[in-house]
């Protein structure tokens, strides 16, 4: 069978997988799930500097489609995670740590925090959650999004990645890499958050369906695998020097086969998870194994990031 092993940041992993930051991964107990499970890494809950219940619920909708959802960043806090992450096995996969501060001074704090823990943990930096009231993405403001990443790689002296917004226009997919490039700690890329802001109505009771925000919310899902796609490419065309990490749309193996083939080194899961849980993992690596052996591949090295253009 084809040899599923592959390597990011230098760092050897049995495969390609891994959860999306949100799911599956919020307290301890999901964490060790995904440790034990078939997932070739795996990262935690974007988390606040301190402890937040999120949104009101219903917050989660599952479609035909995807799904829907307003969480509103619920975490145990940022002492929580770290916590964890110094008695994290890393023998048995790596582990990422998602941080999304609700101000650069909270993202500073945990990042100062961060850089004196001794621990291998890698670290990412969320500028795309779309579901707190009140809070802009910084991911779709430039100017605010450079002078971030700056504040935050003049603090932290290892390197670190970015979770980003989708982003729909060719021009922001240049600006964006510029910032990105401007900062050789960016040693990946995470493409992409939820859609931000979609409304999905049940047409028998004629109402959202979910609570905050008047229904608004990030999709995922099916829906969204042509965007997630695009983003993938986009940034791996532009920044040749970063690893991407894929997220959205996946479902099956073949959705990590078109991420692998567009550009991503390693492919998270999401809605599929939440609705399957960490049993997902097997199931996807077998289907991608099965694409991979009908069409000759022996690794994953053999077809990523070479995406056919007519």
């Amino acid at each position: 069978m084809p040899d599923l092993s592959t390597v990011f940041l230098d760092l050897p992993l049995a495969n390609p997988l891994m959860n999306a930051s949100g799911v599956w991964c919020s307290v301890a107990s999901q964490l060790e799930a995904l440790a034990d499970s078939a997932a070739g890494a795996m990262v935690t809950k974007s988390c606040t500097l301190t402890q937040r219940d999120g949104n009101p619920e219903p917050r989660y909708r599952a479609t035909s489609w995807g799904s829907i959802n307003s969480m509103g960043l619920p975490n145990e806090g940022f002492p929580y995670y770290l916590n964890y992450a110094r008695c994290h096995d890393y023998e048995k996969k790596p582990l990422f740590m998602s941080l999304a501060g609700l101000t650069l001074d909270d993202n500073l704090t945990m990042v100062a925090e961060l850089r004196e823990a001794v621990t291998p943990v890698i670290m990412e930096l969320n500028l795309s959650c779309p579901n707190v009231p009140g809070k802009a993405q910084v991911g779709y403001d430039f100017e605010a999004m450079d002078t971030f990443i700056h504040e935050i790689a003049d603090a932290y002296d290892r390197p670190f990645g970015v979770k980003l917004p989708p982003y729909f226009d060719i021009a922001h997919f240049d600006e964006a890499a510029n910032i990105l490039n401007a900062y050789p700690q960016i040693a990946f890329v995470t493409c992409i958050n939820s859609i931000g802001n979609g409304l999905v109505i049940d047409p028998q009771t004629e109402t959202v369906v979910i609570r905050p925000k008047d229904g608004f919310g990030g999709i995922g899902g099916d829906f969204v695998l042509p965007t997630a796609l695009a983003n993938v490419n986009a940034f791996y065309r532009r920044c040749p020097n970063k690893q991407i990490i894929g997220c959205g749309g996946v479902r099956s193996g073949e959705q990590v086969f078109l991420h692998l083939l567009a550009g991503a080194s390693i492919v998270q899961v999401g809605t599929q998870l939440y609705e399957e849980g960490p049993l997902i993992f097997p199931r996807l690596l077998a289907e991608l194994q099965a694409i991979m052996l009908a069409k000759g591949y022996a690794t994953p090295g053999d077809f990523q990031g070479k995406l056919k253009t007519l």
